[in-house]
């Protein structure tokens, strides 16, 4: 009998805006993906041709997000976890475990195993890292076509140009308020 894993990884957790994603993916051992790797360590080139493949080779997969509202009432851990857990819920065949890059996983039922650095150990993992990094980034492009905070090259991460626009602009209902460098600047703001 055939054990199937389902990998499962999130993108944009340390970004200060924008939602977090994760992706649940269950490959498929007799159609396997050449090139899988930790997202970070891969172009954007190299992600959207292995996007387009594991999204045509998988057994299965899932692609969810949190929002920002949620991450900031629930905290961008828990909001990450509950994006895995959505991206989980998507997948439509039977599995047998679950494994997460990182240390902490949703409390669920399925059987799990949390691997530190499993995005570059396991490719079901790196496969859901692809995922999650491309369907976030897509998601910055299109808010860079409504916020003048240059997304589309930052994608919410804490660059010196995502200050600059900051300082420059202010605030946007698409930062994460809860996190210290945009509470900051809420704070100063309160008091002019």
């Amino acid at each position: 009998m055939m054990v199937r894993i389902a990998g499962v990884d999130e993108a944009g957790r340390g970004a200060w805006a924008g939602p977090v994603y994760a992706a649940a993916v269950i490959l498929d051992p007799n159609a396997p993906i050449e090139g899988l790797a930790d997202s970070k360590l891969l172009s954007p080139k190299q992600r959207d041709a292995l996007f387009e493949c594991i999204t045509a080779k998988a057994m299965a997969y899932g692609i969810a997000s949190a929002t920002v509202e949620e991450i900031d009432v629930m905290n961008i851990l828990q909001a990450s976890l509950l994006a895995m857990k959505r991206a989980v819920e998507q997948l439509l065949i039977p599995f047998h475990e679950v494994w997460v890059d990182g240390n902490q996983s949703p409390d669920w039922s399925y059987t799990t195993r949390c691997i530190i650095d499993g995005d570059n150990l396991v490719d079901a993992i790196s496969a859901a890292s692809i995922l999650a990094k491309v369907s976030r980034d897509r998601v910055m492009q299109s808010l860079d076509k409504h916020f003048p905070y240059d997304f589309a090259s930052h994608k919410g991460y804490g660059t010196a140009l995502h200050q600059q626009r900051l300082d420059e602009l202010g605030v946007s209902h698409v930062h994460r308020r809860s996190f210290k460098p945009i509470k900051k600047r809420l704070v100063e703001v309160s008091h002019v």
